[in-house]
């Protein structure tokens, strides 16, 4: 069965990195099935809302004077749940406001292509791609090795993390509806998505990244040190941007929409 890793844990170690920061190792450790990622759309948020006001008129009826202690004992407790659920979604909007993950402009520019290549021209990625996200991710563990003079637990951690967020996320939020019948043309039951798609579905994952981890209860402190890290990662991609990305053979840039709204300004 598909199974998606949705929830991380993290602790502190008692050393610190060369700049002085707080060393973290993060641990992904809660597995459900992709039927529970919904896609962050307006429809969704709506739905959401609605449910929690429908719940909240529920728990929160007025009640009359002649109810009995163990009622009495009951109206506390659905207040304590509706406040523990007003401050969850506290918590979820200040995280997201939080979550902030700079993509570099190039790397924007190499989505907006993207998209528009696929939805207005109808031209997919050529799959299976070569460097594939596996071999991409293990291509920047060796670089952060020969940079770093050592094999960090962080540094582990965060490559692991990025392969099983890609691999669980990719079928449930990284996808153009015009391209799932290539899915499932391609991706068999032994099949990785780390090992058939390429950088161009790897950089869709930071997009979305936020909104995965908006549900989670992280330190401000510890969410700082994972978008470092991601930064890093994502300047590694643009660094090796020819290399990774197919550029070539469909030359979405040139023919989509954007690029000729772009020449006529």
């Amino acid at each position: 069965m598909a199974t998606a890793c949705t929830t991380l844990r993290y602790k502190r170690l008692n050393r610190t990195m060369r700049d002085g920061g707080i060393m973290f190792i993060i641990k992904w450790d809660e597995w459900l099935d992709v039927d529970f990622l919904l896609k962050y759309t307006d429809e969704n948020v709506q739905n959401k809302k609605e449910i929690l006001k429908i719940y909240l008129e529920k728990n929160t009826k007025p009640r009359r004077l002649s109810q009995d202690k163990t009622n009495s004992s009951m109206g506390v407790r659905g207040r304590k749940r509706k406040q523990e659920i007003i401050k969850k979604e506290e918590d979820i909007a200040q995280l997201e406001k939080f979550v902030n993950i700079q993509i570099p402009s190039t790397l924007k520019k190499q989505l907006i292509d993207d998209q528009d290549c696929i939805t207005h021209l109808g031209k997919l990625v050529k799959l299976p791609r070569t460097p594939n996200v596996h071999e991409i991710l293990n291509k920047y563990f060796d670089y952060r090795v020969r940079m770093d003079g050592m094999i960090g637990e962080t540094l582990k951690e965060i490559v692991k993390g990025l392969h099983c967020y890609f691999d669980k996320a990719l079928p449930a939020m990284l996808l153009y509806k015009e391209e799932r019948q290539q899915y499932r043309e391609v991706i068999t039951e032994n099949d990785s998505p780390s090992d058939v798609y390429g950088a161009e579905h790897l950089l869709r994952l930071f997009v979305k990244l936020p909104e995965m981890l908006a549900g989670l209860h992280i330190e401000k402190e510890t969410l700082t040190e994972l978008q470092q890290k991601w930064l890093d990662f994502l300047r590694f991609l643009q660094s090796n941007q020819r290399e990774f990305f197919d550029l070539s053979d469909r030359k979405c840039g040139e023919d989509s929409p954007t690029a000729v709204k772009e020449e006529d300004k």
